[in-house]
């Protein structure tokens, strides 16, 4: 993969989030998605662009290359993964969300690999009968370690 900066990255998810949903990208949609003014969107739309990353029209918004969406989904396949791990746990979308957005810049790939693993794991019927239920309800009673939390 590219060595790009978390910002970078977080970009190139969003807009492919964008596209995934609308079919194209403006600057507004991503400012929106990211929280980040739209100067601030065009400004990473041109170094993108100069990477040769997204193609940038201005007025038009952006599209990704061929790189630019090859890049842009290995950052959403980490994403989802690290996300659907959290909501297994329990853990609040929200919070899954931001954690997941957190993490998925720093986890190797063998790493990443094995959690997708096992969530598809968790998700295919072939792991004991409820085990995400059994973990839920072991949470809800406190049966936890003390001292560990």
């Amino acid at each position: 993969m590219y060595s790009l900066s978390r910002k970078a990255e977080d970009y190139l998810e969003a807009i492919l989030n964008v596209i995934l949903e609308k079919g194209y990208a403006r600057t507004k949609d991503v400012a929106g998605l990211l929280e980040v003014s739209p100067s601030s969107v065009v400004e990473m739309f041109r170094k993108l662009d100069a990477m040769h990353l997204v193609d940038y029209r201005k007025y038009e918004g952006v599209t990704l290359t061929e790189k630019g969406r090859a890049v842009a989904e290995v950052i959403k396949f980490r994403h989802d993964t690290l996300k659907r791990l959290f909501l297994l746990l329990g853990v609040s979308e929200t919070v899954a969300d931001g954690d997941a957005c957190l993490m998925e810049h720093e986890l190797s790939e063998e790493s990443i690999r094995q959690i997708r693993l096992f969530v598809d794991f968790l998700d295919s019927g072939d792991a004991p009968a409820d085990i995400t239920g059994a973990f839920a309800a072991f949470c809800r009673a406190g049966t936890g370690r003390k001292g560990n939390d």
